[in-house]
């Protein structure tokens, strides 16, 4: 049965597509099979693996349709597309957007994802879900569906004090729709680790979260390669896979991994 994991932050910037693409590589290199998703309608994520989401004919809108309307089909192995390495990606685009509103007026419209995921879990060791910056029902059912979410923090004053916000919205789900929904950790990026500012934030951090968050200890510095890499089509390992960035995120892969080989 595979892991699931919602990559989440109501603040956009933050590095979740950048994340979910990148540790879906690493864990890849680990011998891990992955399911990207993406669930934003930004659709940032599928553009970041080389495909054009407008010109897409199936989505996870789609398949979020067919679930609310109780239709046999399509559902997300139907939709799959083949991206590096051999991981896999269910896509999005902007109709997407649509989607808010067609949860809101559907019965346990927070499970539909959730439902979704079920029927493909066994097929993946780790699924992991590119969420919209908000805190709306698209979240809530990538919250409603994970068993753990992973949260992106740039590591920066301004960007740490969204972070309340999101945790009682994961109590929230924890306590009405999800009670197995763990915090996985929160994980620093975009540091600049040559600023005072920056340290401070990364101290400020661990202190603050210390006992009741877990805080990663990878942290992504800033890496220009981080923003070539989707122009090409390509995670920042395959792109530039010497670089620090690369290695932050085998050695984030290795401790959600659990350090195994």
């Amino acid at each position: 049965m595979g892991r699931v994991l919602a990559i989440a932050n109501q603040k956009g910037g933050v590095g979740k597509t950048t994340t979910t693409l990148n540790l879906g590589a690493a864990l890849t290199e680990r011998g891990r099979s992955v399911l990207l998703v993406d669930f934003d309608p930004q659709a940032s994520l599928t553009l970041s693996l080389g495909y054009a989401p407008d010109e897409l004919e199936q989505t996870v809108y789609q398949v979020m349709n067919a679930a609310i309307c109780e239709a046999p089909s399509p559902q997300l192995r139907d939709i799959i597309l083949p991206v590096e390495n051999g991981m896999a990606l269910a896509p999005s685009n902007i109709e997407l957007s649509q989607g808010e509103l067609d949860l809101f007026r559907a019965t346990l419209g927070e499970l539909i994802l959730r439902e979704m995921l079920d029927k493909i879990r066994r097929d993946y060791d780790f699924i992991l879900i590119d969420c919209q910056p908000s805190l709306g029902l698209l979240t809530v059912n990538a919250l409603s569906a994970a068993d753990a979410v992973l949260i992106p923090l740039q590591a920066d004053y301004l960007a740490m004090k969204g972070v309340d916000l999101l945790l009682r919205t994961v109590g929230q789900v924890q306590r009405k729709l999800n009670k197995s929904l763990k915090v996985e950790g929160v994980l620093l990026t975009m540091a600049d680790v040559r600023t005072l500012h920056t340290r401070d934030v990364i101290s400020s951090a661990r202190a603050a979260l210390d006992g009741t968050v877990r805080v990663f200890d990878t942290v992504v510095r800033i890496n220009v390669k981080l923003k070539e890499a989707p122009m090409t089509g390509k995670s920042v390992l395959a792109y530039a896979g010497d670089t620090s960035a690369a290695a932050a995120y085998r050695d984030l892969a290795k401790e959600l991994d659990g350090g195994n080989p």
